[in-house]
C-alpha cells in the first residue's frame, strides 16, 4: 500500500510495538558514529527514516528522535554487538531510500541503514520510498496503520 507524506507521519502500531515512520524534506549528511568510525551517507528527499519501538511505549520520544534527525540532521550512534547498553535501547532509528524490519537483530548495533531491529510482530516489512509516497509491504495483518502529526511550537518572553 502507498501512502503520501508531507509533514505527518505513519504510526504502523503491532499489539505491543510500533514503528513510526517519515520522510526526508531536504538532502543533507547523515553521520553514522561507531566505535572504529564514522560512517556519512547521503540523504535525499523522500528517503524513508523509521523509528522503531520494538517493546512499544509512548509515541512523543519516537516523535522527537525522529525530528531531530530529520530537522537537526543529528548524528545516529551504533554500539558494538556486545556492548550491554543495546539492551536498553527502546528506539532505534534507520534512514535509507529502503528499509527492511528485522527481529533477529540486536537494536542499536548495526550501521547498515536498511534494515532495522522491530518485534517479531512487525518483522518481515519492506519500506520503500519513491521521493513523493512512502510504500509498505507485507504490512502484518494485525498491524493498524495512522497518520500523525506533530508541531514544535517556541514562544519567548
Amino acid at each position: 500500500m502507498k501512502y503520501s507524506l508531507q509533514d505527518d507521519f505513519l504510526l504502523i502500531q503491532g499489539d505491543h510495538s510500533f514503528l513510526l515512520i517519515g520522510t526526508a524534506t531536504e538532502k543533507f549528511s547523515l553521520c553514522i558514529e561507531t566505535s572504529q568510525d564514522e560512517i556519512c551517507q547521503g540523504v535525499m528527499p523522500g528517503d524513508i527514516i523509521a523509528v522503531s519501538a520494538p517493546e512499544g511505549g509512548p509515541v512523543e520520544p519516537a516523535l522527537m528522535l525522529m525530528e531531530l534527525v530529520r530537522k537537526y540532521h543529528v548524528p545516529l550512534l551504533v554500539l558494538p554487538k556486545d556492548h550491554p547498553g543495546s539492551r536498553r535501547m527502546s528506539r532505534v532509528v534507520s534512514v535509507a531510500p529502503e528499509i527492511h524490519t528485522s527481529c533477529s537483530i540486536r537494536r542499536g548495533t548495526h550501521p547498515e541503514q536498511h534494515l532495522i531491529c522491530s518485534s517479531d510482530e512487525l518483522a518481515g516489512m519492506v519500506l520503500n520510498g519513491d521521493g513523493h509516497d512512502v510504500e509498505i509491504l507485507h504490512l502484518p495483518q494485525k498491524a493498524a496503520v495512522r497518520r500523525i502529526q506533530m508541531s514544535i511550537h517556541t514562544r519567548f518572553s
